[in-house]
């Protein structure tokens, strides 16, 4: 309860993965992925707010990419109505996922938490490590702090709502409602007499001001604050 309480009154994100790591790391998980998500998505991930450690054994940190094409038992969390426990072992010289009911012996183990809220699913922590305690307190407080970090990483990191306004130019928005409309590129730039690129670089700021990695994303967020027609 300590850890979710520094969480809510966390002012960056780097407080709230301090007080992740302070209550996650005792139990031996030492790997996190936290990010928003939708199963309106096809790759279900749509923001990754924070991935940390040696999740595929290299010695290396892995960076968002990697992690979404390499982790397919996120998927899992379309299905799942509750948290549950995987691992990750090598078969034939590849990579097998499987969903597992308690962790034990070698290999990268660990507990997704799906988070859901008022639209259903909107988004998951991961933590994983080799040695892992899943002890019924252990994870229900795991479960705990994960949906405390998603709000609060949510809160500080992406738009809120009625700031669209604010922020979008004219021009964004008149991209976004286009290409909502099923309009290609090619086809806007025709018709407003500009360049494919000018239309994309729009399309790129809106995205960008909105803290989104993809034009469907931002598309979603502008119909959310009424600032284009569904």
């Amino acid at each position: 309860m300590r850890a979710a309480l520094e969480i809510e009154a966390a002012l960056d994100l780097e407080a709230i993965q301090n007080a992740v790591r302070g209550f996650a790391r005792p139990y031996g998980y030492d790997r996190f992925v936290l990010f928003s998500a939708s199963s309106a998505s096809e790759d279900v991930l749509e923001r990754l707010y924070w991935v940390e450690g040696d999740w595929f054994d290299e010695g290396q940190g892995v960076d968002a990419l990697t992690y979404i094409r390499r982790c397919p038992v996120t998927r899992h969390i379309l299905s799942a109505r509750e948290p549950f426990f995987w691992k990750k072992e090598q078969k034939h010289g590849e990579e097998c996922y499987q969903v597992i009911r308690y962790p034990g012996g070698p290999g990268v183990q660990g507990f997704q938490v799906p988070v859901f809220g008022p639209q259903g699913l909107e988004g998951a922590m991961s933590y994983g490590g080799e040695r892992v305690d899943g002890g019924a307190r252990v994870r229900l407080g795991l479960s705990i702090v994960a949906a405390a970090a998603f709000f609060s990483a949510r809160r500080l990191l992406e738009v809120p709502v009625g700031d669209v306004l604010r922020t979008l130019s004219r021009r964004e928005r008149e991209m976004l409602a286009w290409t909502a409309a099923g309009r290609r590129q090619a086809d806007i730039a025709a018709t407003l007499g500009l360049s494919e690129r000018t239309v994309e670089n729009h399309l790129r700021s809106a995205r960008r001001r909105l803290g989104v990695t993809t034009t469907a994303q931002a598309i979603r967020i502008a119909i959310r604050n009424g600032e284009i027609e569904g």
